[in-house]
């Protein structure tokens, strides 16, 4: 709302096509989102959504500069977890971990205290230490039964630590959760979980390729006249797409092909009328 019209619309359109490409083309969603920061870059929203596109290009550091600048313009805190993580990336686990114990995290939502743990274990796993990380991981959150947009990816951290740390039969039981809650199959918990198991999937359409077949055909079936079907797809053309009682209609031009086929009509045509006038005279 605070920009022009125009200009509100064009970065509009910029931040819509982000939005579009930013899982299947990051690096085109994050040329987009250059566009929209250079038309609107004192615009919150702009500078959030070019953050994201950095991030998902893993240009972590690019992305840690406009999430701030975003949080400095709004001062809300949502973008705590993913500033965090964007520390990750930037090969400071430590700064991460720092962030978790920060003010900030406790103004957080539900959502964004599950993630900010999620950063925090992935943090601690980074520094080599799986116990604290699996520790991390274990929360009232965790423990519940019911199903939250969060559950699935937090089962899946937690089995994945689990088996990181050696802890096999803990690991096949949380992934088998994971499943459970992976409503949308976005995750490969399923797939881990077989792996487990021991289960070894078979592709029942694989197999050896089927060898060439030696088929003998009549070249005469299988060859048609060129100038014949060449002659026989103009005259369809011409029936279906031209019509002679509209003013502009202008017949196609005769190749050389179809001069040839009238006139091995034409001498059909004379040599039956000799037959005929031979038959009269007998």
């Amino acid at each position: 709302m605070s920009l022009p019209k125009g200009l509100a619309e064009e970065v509009s359109r910029n931040l819509v096509m982000v939005a579009r490409l930013i899982d299947e083309d990051p690096e085109q969603a994050y040329a987009y989102s250059r566009i929209a920061l250079r038309l609107a870059s004192r615009v919150a929203a702009v500078r959030e959504a070019a953050g994201f596109a950095a991030y998902a290009t893993q240009k972590y550091s690019e992305a840690l500069a406009e999430f701030r600048a975003a949080k400095r313009m709004t001062g809300s805190v949502e973008l705590w977890p993913v500033m965090a993580d964007c520390e990750r990336g930037l090969g400071r686990p430590e700064r991460a971990l720092a962030m978790a114990g920060e003010p900030e995290v406790q103004k957080l939502d539900k959502a964004g205290q599950v993630e900010m743990r999620l950063v925090a274990a992935g943090a601690r796993r980074d520094m080599g230490q799986l116990d604290a990380a699996i520790v991390t991981l274990q929360s009232p959150e965790l423990a519940s039964n019911s199903v939250q947009p969060w559950t699935a990816r937090l089962r899946y951290a937690y089995a994945d630590a689990l088996l990181a740390a050696g802890r096999e039969d803990e690991a096949r039981e949380w992934f088998a959760k994971t499943v459970e809650a992976d409503k949308d199959g976005a995750m490969d918990a399923s797939d881990r979980l077989a792996e487990l198991d021991g289960v070894e999937f078979v592709d029942a359409l694989g197999g050896d390729e089927p060898d060439d077949l030696d088929i003998d055909a009549d070249d005469e079936d299988d060859e048609q006249d060129a100038a014949e079907v060449a002659a026989a797809e103009r005259a369809s053309d011409q029936a279906e797409y031209y019509d002679e009682d509209d003013e502009e209609y202008e017949p196609l031009e005769r190749s050389a092909a179809d001069a040839d086929l009238d006139a091995t009509d034409e001498i059909a045509v004379v040599e039956d009328e000799d037959e005929a006038q031979d038959r009269d005279k007998a």
